[in-house]
């Protein structure tokens, strides 16, 4: 047998083996990494990454989203995506680079609620059509209605992470006003978990948008909008002391125009005027008149710890843009009308590390459809519905550790309560923590578990005194229906007794029945008015309890 040889490679073989890569031709090789890991998946992604675009763009300019989406079968595994908007439009220099480029776009250093945050999203999906499909991707944009139509076919060059333009034409119709894109991906359709279920809770998330669904199958489904109102838009916000590292800290102290320690600290963070800004010096044992690039690392790491120590304001919560009570509950029942049970609890703005997030919990009870067993969990993060990776996600997390047998729920030891409920969970913040870059799974950080957990908990006590209730009703009615099943037999004994017609009789002693089932109802409810309402409040609800109790004994 021939003696192998090995071959020995020299430090300089190494180098010559060493180049870089681009961002695009990491992802060309990880698409899982972004959510297109399986066929199904990949058209939810499509159509995803487009929508959020879509009405982002539309709530900037203050414009009602009005959002078409077709999807059609080209073959076999393979799908058309068409999603067209009526919002601003994309200038002309900027449409390839939008889509053409990984990591490129507006919100990555912007600390405010916003839908995307990476620059990442409708890219990737021209990556993923050209990698699966080989065809490029076609953009539709007008500005204006004066204005021409913009026209793009394009691919990503993969080595350079750059725009390939295939074609650029100038158009005189086609499109209103707005963006339209056409993408050919490979892809699964599927009714659950998939296209449809993701735009009906993107219409519960966002009830001032109206979206148009075109199946595979032609069927065609609108989604109206409840509301012709946009939310209030949220403001931009600076980094917050709290939620700042090292690294940060030190590019911050280098790139800054401030002269003085002191008023770096208070043009360069949230919640840090002239006073504090002092304080945090004085704690560090730093001079405020210090020019901040001059600072060595020792005296970061102090700059630092003392930014922790010293007690700071919260940050500014109008860099929010939650949902909304009424506008979550009125958007709930437009999409279950049949629900016997609707509540929507708005938890108060929180912070983990620095960045502010409010939970908001809305849960669904009794006549939803096939939901009879373990109960749906929709979760939503800054108005995005997150359909994967649900095991992963703090909501999922926050639900199993919920004492829901308190609530009068069934609940197996470690696991979701049964049910036929729904529980709608949203967070939004300006930088949702997402566990991966496919933005389906929101980290379970202590700070955002305990916020939903009492969201749920307070939502939990409304779903148990309608449970409590409708449980009382149900023996009250097996009560008359108790009497009403015996009454003729006391109707008569009575009219041996008195010589009255049994009939008088027995109509009696049902309406006897019945009052008093009512006066206990009508009690019942005027004690909790009293217990949760304010005083002005109290006195209408009580005055009312009383008219009611009179009129039925009245009667």
């Amino acid at each position: 047998m021939p003696e192998i040889k090995s071959i020995k490679k020299t430090a300089e073989d190494f180098a010559k083996e060493q180049k870089e890569i681009s961002i695009s031709e990491f992802f060309e090789k990880n698409k899982h990494l972004l959510g297109f890991d399986n066929p199904t998946k990949a058209l939810l992604m499509t159509v995803k990454e487009a929508c959020d675009n879509s009405l982002d763009a539309c709530e900037e300019a203050g414009i009602l989203p009005d959002i078409t989406v077709k999807l059609k079968q080209t073959g076999e595994d393979k799908f058309r995506v068409t999603v067209q908007d009526n919002g601003p439009g994309i200038v002309k220099e900027q449409i390839p680079k939008i889509f053409g480029k990984l990591l490129y776009g507006s919100k990555f250093h912007r600390l405010r609620q916003s839908r995307g945050q990476q620059g990442i999203g409708i890219s990737a999906v021209v990556l993923y059509s050209q990698l699966t499909t080989g065809s490029p991707t076609k953009v539709w944009s007008r500005t204006d209605e004066k204005k021409k139509v913009q026209y793009y076919e394009l691919f990503i060059d993969t080595a350079k992470n750059e725009p390939e333009i295939v074609k650029e034409q100038t158009l005189e119709d086609g499109l209103e006003r707005g963006v339209k894109i056409e993408i050919d991906v490979v892809g699964r359709y599927r009714k659950t978990q998939s296209v449809d279920d993701y735009l009906k809770q993107t219409s519960i998330a966002n009830p001032f948008a109206k979206i148009v669904y075109q199946s595979p199958e032609g069927n065609k489904t609108t989604f109206p909008r409840s509301f012709d109102h946009l939310p209030k838009p949220p403001r931009e916000m600076k980094m917050h002391p709290y939620g700042m590292e090292f690294g940060v800290l030190q590019r911050f102290l280098s790139k800054t125009n401030s002269k003085t320690l002191q008023s770096f600290l208070v043009n360069e963070f949230s919640s840090v005027g002239a006073q504090t800004s002092k304080e945090i010096c004085k704690t560090a044992k730093l001079d405020a008149d210090a020019k901040p690039p001059s600072l060595d690392r020792a005296s970061i790491e102090k700059l630092l710890g003392a930014m922790q120590k010293v007690k700071i304001q919260r940050p500014p919560l109008d860099c929010l843009s939650p949902i909304g009570n009424g506008e979550l509950e009125k958007s709930l029942k437009k999409e279950y009308p049949q629900a016997e049970f609707v509540a929507v609890i708005g938890r108060e703005p929180e912070v983990y590390r620095g960045m502010p997030f409010q939970i908001e919990v809305g849960i669904l009870y009794g006549n939803l459809g096939n939901i009879d067993d373990q109960i749906e969990i929709i979760r939503i993060a800054n108005r995005v519905p997150l359909l994967y990776q649900a095991g992963a996600c703090a909501t999922i997390e926050a639900v199993k550790e919920t004492d829901w047998k308190r609530y009068n729920l069934q609940q197996p030891k470690n696991s979701l309560p049964t049910g036929p409920m729904i529980l709608v969970i949203h967070m939004s913040s300006v930088w949702v923590p997402f566990v991966s870059e496919s933005k389906e799974a929101i980290a379970p950080y202590v700070e955002i578990v305990k916020e939903i957990q009492l969201a749920l908990q307070e939502a939990g006590r409304k779903l148990s005194s309608f449970l409590s209730g409708k449980r009382r009703a149900g023996e009250a009615q097996r009560r008359i229906q108790i009497f009403e099943r015996y009454a003729g037999e006391v109707a008569n004994a009575l009219h041996i007794l008195t010589g009255k017609e049994p009939k008088e009789i027995e109509k009696k002693i049902v309406g006897m029945v019945k009052n008093r089932d009512k006066m206990k109802e009508l009690e019942i409810q005027e004690q909790k008015t009293i217990e949760k309402e304010p005083e002005t409040e109290e006195v209408k609800s009580k005055a009312a309890g009383k008219a009611g109790k009179k009129e039925i004994e009245e009667e």
